[in-house]
């Protein structure tokens, strides 16, 4: 059996604070960040896609130009008074935004009938750190 799979990569800007973290990102500060996504699964008979490439796009897009914080962080409040917020369970780390992202794509593909799982995720806060998932096989 061949495996098929495919490969996106998107930039986004967005600000976050580590509000329990001891340093200089306990601070809002911003980055440029860069998610990497990898699916396998079946082509579609009709479009010979696993995933569309613009579906990947659009749910890390939502998060460009945000700001993400710890939902408990008292700063959500006070910034949702004048612009959109997204919140984390806890604080908005590149592993936390990662699985969020899992989350939100996965819902996207079962929505849509993709035959695909996404199976990594990085996510980039820099050019030097990022954080990786990896997603063992069913």
């Amino acid at each position: 059996m061949m495996k098929k799979g495919i490969y996106k990569s998107v930039f986004f800007d967005a600000s976050h604070r580590l509000m329990n973290y001891e340093g200089k990102c306990r601070r809002l500060h911003g980055h440029r960040w860069k998610v990497e996504i990898w699916c396998d699964g079946e082509m579609n008979s009709a479009t010979g896609i696993i995933v569309d490439y613009n579906q990947i796009r659009d749910v890390v897009e939502r998060f460009d130009h945000q700001v993400l914080l710890n939902e408990k962080d008292p700063l959500a409040e006070c910034l949702s008074r004048f612009q959109p917020v997204i919140t984390t369970a806890g604080d908005p780390s590149s592993e936390a935004i990662a699985i969020l992202i899992h989350d939100m794509l996965e819902y996207e593909l079962i929505k849509s009938g993709a035959n695909a799982r996404i199976t990594k995720i990085r996510v980039w806060e820099s050019s030097t750190c990022c954080a990786e998932i990896e997603y063992e096989s069913v």
